[in-house]
């Protein structure tokens, strides 16, 4: 009997034997060794789209940079890029036959260029000055003169930047001017006419620029540095001229403020309200004389981009004058039989659109469309498509190299992501819009393809920047498709031809000719804009979204776009994870305002706001947008319908006590003692977290405490309170009861992070010469 019968027979009766599933092992084994085999096979379909991935590494090293909790030293931000680049170079060297040596060695030497381009960037600017923390006589030379509209009908509001500001201290006596400006909000009562290149004298209260209103909120601080600014203040006295344009003469920046300004008041005097000072960013870039109302009223329907100089504006300008130059020609017989009539009027299109980049401030997203534009006027000389995904990668890797702390930036982000939709959507439709163009036999037939084109246009850009919004704005618009079919063909046809028309009659002083009938066209945007916004449900509120939940956003919408096989439908799954990624992150129970003196509490879909700080104006806006939620103020001696905060019920009215489960957070919102009165024993007892807008000095020791003082040291602050119940025999521990969140510990050490409580490098004068 063979040894394999003799198993069998003597096997248990009835015993089970459990057989491998050698099908189900061979499937995974299957999937294992064929995934690399896929994406293998994919990248080398894909070989030709590669290098539209330049950009995106370049993007991504600067965000490692920019996300670091600490500055790297000279050695670790400059050396080992460098051998990373140089290691990539032998990959790429060694390996270029292959497919996988080209991606790895290329995205190594991307991401570590755009690292220390970053790294370069940020050295470049100057350090943080210390600001006078008292009323001080300040002299400075204008740079620039805005005007912001007044809040609920008031006077508009006059906004100086200074430049080589000087403060009349004892202590900053021989002080060098500073290298960064100052932003100086003059008095309403104060009628002293100013011009680009005044020296002028003030007394003036400043302020260093805002911390974050919550950890990982808005970086306020970060965009002053990048920006040049030393902080804003107001004018406590009339301005005083004391010399009138004598250090910016000849200055080329200056003539184009002057021109600006001057253009701005017949603009403005032409058209009166809020049509002029659409007009006038439309033509100028000066947006700040808009009224409130109307800016909000553009953001609920989703017209607000047209209110934001960018590329939809410059291609306007760009197709109304390389028409009429195409025209030109064509009525010139001598040129159209002998010149390249088709490239000169692509280069008289781009010289017009230089000069509207300029300007209108020469701003993010103008300069990328500019980029764009030069590179399709090349294209159009060479004889190359105009438009493609390789003109906005060169313009991305441009940007990035030139400006690459723009990659935080909402403007950045937004435009890239509406035009690489646009030119993504229609490589995949346009042979079908282009059969549904030919067939076009009639005059109805035409309109058809050009409301369908519009209405394509409106809804490949409007989805590619929903995200965005939802992320930096804390908003959806769902009708943002039906406002722009209307206002985008308005805007093309009408406001920006009669615009152009406009500034070719100013010099014959005639301008009011074309100002009116533009007008009429921006009064009908307008009225559109109003009534989209009081549509039901034209915005909607969603809560803050994570940093990573927008990275998957955006690298989902790449994948999506710069991919052209079947495999790029992977990102819609990257960008709805990042787009529900609100609505899962666990909200937080209670913030406190970086100077310490306001108190929010979240619960149960409320959120209640108690404290008055100077920055109020501020804090208050940034916390609604991240809870999605209108603050409420704390209950008055009484506490909320839930149970959840009661004030004053039965200790000291200005002590409030907020329960999350079995753990309890006293919170003191008043104290006029200034910390000196201490809390009694009983009230501390049972307490896991004291919070108070005074120093508790020595207050409530055994529990978590945060006051005015932590504040000052590290900004505003988060807290999570569990929601379980304690655990029995067991100390109390701090990882059981709050979990605490501070700005500075999610920014760290980094050149734009100011010290505690603002302050900045001291104004040293010179060292006396022998």
């Amino acid at each position: 009997m063979s040894s394999h019968m003799l198993c069998r027979h003597t096997r248990p009766l009835g015993a089970h034997v459990r057989v491998p599933n050698r099908r189900s092992h061979f499937v995974w084994l299957k999937l294992l060794t064929g995934l690399p085999v896929f994406l293998t096979n994919q990248m080398l379909a894909e070989q030709r789209r590669l290098v539209l991935w330049l950009p995106v590494a370049l993007a991504l090293g600067a965000l490692f940079y920019f996300h670091l909790r600490q500055e790297p030293s000279v050695f670790y931000a400059c050396g080992v890029p460098a051998l990373m680049v140089g290691a990539a170079a032998i990959l790429l060297w060694r390996g270029w036959q292959f497919v996988w040596p080209r991606v790895i060695g290329a995205t190594c030497m991307a991401v570590s260029i755009g690292f220390l381009v970053a790294w370069g960037a940020t050295h470049r600017q100057s350090p943080m000055p210390e600001l006078p923390r008292r009323g001080v006589d300040v002299t400075g030379t204008v740079q620039a003169i805005l005007t912001f509209a007044g809040r609920d009908d008031a006077a508009p509001a006059r906004v100086v930047v200074l430049t080589g500001a000087r403060f009349e201290t004892p202590l900053d006596a021989g002080m060098l001017p500073l290298r960064r400006t100052l932003r100086l909000k003059i008095r309403a009562d104060d009628t002293t006419k100013l011009a680009l290149g005044d020296e002028i004298w003030s007394r003036a209260l400043f302020a260093p620029p805002l911390f974050p209103a919550f950890p990982g909120g808005r970086d306020l601080q970060r965009e002053a540095w990048f920006a040049g600014s030393a902080g804003s203040g107001r004018a406590l006295d009339r301005i005083e001229v004391l010399n009138t344009g004598a250090t910016s003469e000849g200055r080329i920046g200056s003539e184009i403020e002057r021109l600006r300004e001057r253009l701005d008041i017949r603009i403005r005097t032409a058209l009166p309200d809020a049509t002029g000072a659409v007009a006038s960013t439309l033509l100028t870039g000066e947006a700040t004389a808009i009224p409130r109302r109307v800016r909000q009223d553009f953001a609920a329907s989703g017209l607000s981009h047209l209110l934001a100089v960018a590329g939809l504006h410059l291609g306007l300008v760009m197709a109304v004058l390389m028409g009429t130059a195409r025209l030109g020609f064509a009525l010139w017989e001598w040129a159209a039989l002998r010149w390249p009539c088709k490239a000169l009027s692509a280069g008289v299109a781009l010289a017009g659109g230089v000069a509207y980049a300029v300007l209108t401030g020469l701003h993010l997203p103008v300069l990328r469309s500019l980029v764009m534009a030069a590179v399709a006027v090349l294209g159009i000389a060479v004889g190359r498509r105009v438009f493609s995904m390789r003109r906005l990668a060169l313009a991305a890797t441009l940007l990035v190299l030139m400006q690459p702390q723009d990659v935080l930036g909402v403007a950045f982000q937004m435009s890239f992501a509406a035009v690489m939709a646009l030119v993504a959507g229609y490589e995949v439709l346009g042979a079908r819009v282009a059969r549904f163009r030919a067939a076009a036999d009639g005059p109805v037939h035409t309109l058809l393809y050009h409301g369908t084109v519009l209405a394509l246009t409106s809804l490949l850009a409007g989805l590619a920047t929903l995200p965005v919004a939802m992320a930096y704005f804390g908003v959806v618009q769902p009708f943002f498709v039906l406002a722009n079919l209307v206002a985008v063909p308005l805007m093309a046809v009408w406001i920006m031809p009669l615009g152009m028309a406009a500034l070719a009659l100013m010099p014959l002083h005639l301008e009011v000719f074309a100002l009116r009938p533009m007008g009429w066209g921006i009064s009908l945007v307008v009225h559109l804009a109003s009534c989209v916004a009081h549509w039901p449900a034209a915005r909607l509120a969603v809560p803050f979204m994570p940093g990573w939940g927008l990275l998957f956003v955006l690298l989902g919408l790449c994948w999506l776009c710069l991919w052209r096989q079947r495999w790029r439908l992977w990102g819609g799954m990257a960008i709805g994870a990042g787009m529900a990624s609100p609505f899962f992150l666990t909200q937080l129970d209670i913030l406190i305002s970086p100077d310490g003196v306001m108190i929010a509490v979240h619960t149960n879909g409320h959120l209640f706001v108690n404290g008055h700080s100077r920055d109020a104006f501020s804090i208050q806006p940034a916390w609604e947008q991240a809870f999605a939620r209108q603050a409420e103020p704390f209950p008055s001696g009484t506490s909320t319908p839930d149970g959840s905060l009661s004030c004053g019920e039965e200790t000291d009215p200005d002590v409030c006590i907020f329960t999350k489960g079995a753990h309890s957070a006293l919170l003191r919102v008043r104290d006029t003692s200034d910390g000196t009165v201490p809390l009694p024993d009983d009230v501390c007892d049972g307490m896991d977290v004291v919070i108070s807008t005074a120093p508790l000095r020595e207050s409530c020791p055994k529990a978590v405490r945060l006051d005015r003082f932590s504040a000052w040291r590290n900004g505003a602050q988060a807290m999570f309170l569990t929601s379980g119940s304690k655990k029995p025999n067991r100390p109390k521990n701090i990882q059981d009861t709050v979990t605490v969140i501070t700005d500075r510990a999610l920014r760290g050490e980094r050149p734009w992070v100011m010290k505690p409580g603002g302050h900045g490098l001291p104004n040293l004068p010179l060292a006396p010469s022998e």
